[in-house]
């Protein structure tokens, strides 16, 4: 598999963006672009090819297409696809699987040298682990985008914030400290699965029944590891879900609190405030300048 390498001591150029929805049946065009392309699945599944290689870019996957090569929809695809697409410049290289895993071992052997870091590493194609993270960046993005900023620099520091965040997560699981990776693992594996069940009626007792553990064990271990109650988390992936549908949908405050496994109204909206610091609609207000296209 190839990576992106990129230097990101200066941000990248962020050139245009928006989310395409279709209602009727598509596929996309045939073309050549001199601008790398990033896009992230938002419904539906989008049918990609790149240089001959084909990708099913489903809902919470991204993938990226390099400039100066072709790429095509090679299928149709269903009505109401939809996805984020952006356009950027960087400066990059592309490295393979060995190349990767011996940078990767360095910044694991060599942890001081964390705050030196300049460069960023994407797959060209993924599954994030946190896609709702990365669809709240890209609504800021689009939001600033037609804000009608006095400068564009705005833009490129966002495009860059979601590219490290999309190789965060993209690589978190071949940093793990390798003195304590059976544990790592293993709340990497509760917080993946709360984070997919986190819009059911969820407890730290349910979870921890889930995972073979005394609830009081698991809720200490879990704080040791990561820093934060385990049912802090499961409030912030409640939270993050309720962003993304906030920004990303017309449904009602009371609509997505039980969409996120909140029945009662008052009580979302009280934990919204206490941890965004403003409200559900305030949120919504703030970024709602997204451009849409459908061609």
């Amino acid at each position: 598999m190839k990576y992106l390498k990129l230097d990101i001591e200066r941000p990248v150029e962020y050139i245009s963006g928006g989310r395409f929805v279709t209602e009727v049946p598509w596929t996309h065009s045939k073309r050549v672009i001199d601008s790398y392309e990033l896009i992230i699945g938002v419904n539906e599944t989008l049918y990609m090819e790149q240089d001959g290689v084909q990708y099913e870019v489903n809902p919470g996957q991204a993938v990226i297409l390099l400039p100066h090569l072709t790429h095509r929809g090679y299928r149709v695809c269903h009505k109401n696809v939809s996805f984020y697409w952006f356009h950027f410049l960087c400066s990059k290289s592309l490295i393979d699987d060995q190349k990767l895993n011996d940078e990767i071992l360095a910044m694991r052997t060599q942890p001081h040298t964390k705050n030196d870091i300049k460069q960023i590493y994407l797959s060209l194609f993924t599954t994030p682990s946190a896609i709702e993270r990365l669809n709240i960046l890209a609504n800021q993005l689009l939001h600033v985008d037609n804000a009608n900023y006095y400068t564009r620099m705005s833009m490129n520091y966002l495009m860059t914030s979601v590219l490290i965040e999309l190789s965060e997560q993209t690589l978190s699981d071949l940093l793990l400290d390798s003195d304590s990776a059976k544990d790592d693992i293993q709340i990497y594996d509760i917080m993946e699965w709360t984070r997919i069940h986190a819009t059911d009626m969820l407890s730290v007792s349910d979870i921890a029944n889930r995972f073979n553990y005394h609830k009081d064990y698991l809720s200490r271990l879990f704080k040791r590891k990561t820093g934060i109650t385990l049912q802090e988390y499961i409030h912030r992936m409640k939270l993050s879900k309720a962003k993304d549908l906030l920004t990303g949908t017309r449904l009602t405050v009371k609509e997505i609190s039980y969409r996120v496994g909140i029945v009662d109204e008052k009580y979302f909206m009280r934990l919204f405030k206490k941890y965004e610091k403003i409200t559900p609609t305030e949120y919504r207000r703030a970024f709602c300048k997204i451009h849409f296209n459908n061609h």
